[in-house]
């Protein structure tokens, strides 16, 4: 049995890559969309460079357990790549995680496709793909939207 998991994601979002792009690097929004129903979020720390990086804690709001994570960005191609590592604080949940995200912009708004290698064998990888789907759901949400003014 391998020691870490890698997933996939595909989805085409009616926004510009822009938009998209800038929601993975901009601490509010990132607090709004990552964190999976049922969680809140925070941003401690984001320097959205590349050799810059981020820390972040989700709370369970249901029993009030938070989990911390963190790491640093590797590359960051303006509306089109980030690429970044992350691990969480707890040493149950070893390793080093890497995730690449795509962006190509279509003719109906913005292609996102996802890998996230390097997940720790003890997180499922459906609660992985479940936490991904329900975080993408709230990017949607957030990014879709154009508001006037």
């Amino acid at each position: 049995m391998s020691d870490t998991h890698t997933i996939r994601l595909h989805r085409v979002i009616k926004a510009t890559p822009d938009r998209v792009y800038r929601a993975f690097l901009d601490a509010e929004a990132m607090a709004k969309w990552l964190p999976p129903h049922g969680f809140t979020g925070k941003v401690h720390q984001l320097d959205a460079v590349v050799g810059g990086s981020f820390r972040m804690s989700f709370t369970n709001f249901s029993r009030g357990q938070s989990h911390s994570f963190g790491g640093d960005y590797l590359e960051l191609v303006p509306n089109q790549r980030l690429r970044y590592t992350s691990c969480f604080d707890d040493p149950n949940l070893p390793g080093l995680m890497q995730t690449t995200v795509d962006l190509r912009a279509v003719f109906c708004g913005v292609e996102l496709s996802v890998v996230q290698e390097g997940i720790p064998a003890v997180i499922p990888p459906e609660a992985c793909y479940l936490g991904w789907q329900e975080s993408l759901e709230l990017l949607v949400k957030l990014v879709e939207p154009d508001i006037p003014g």
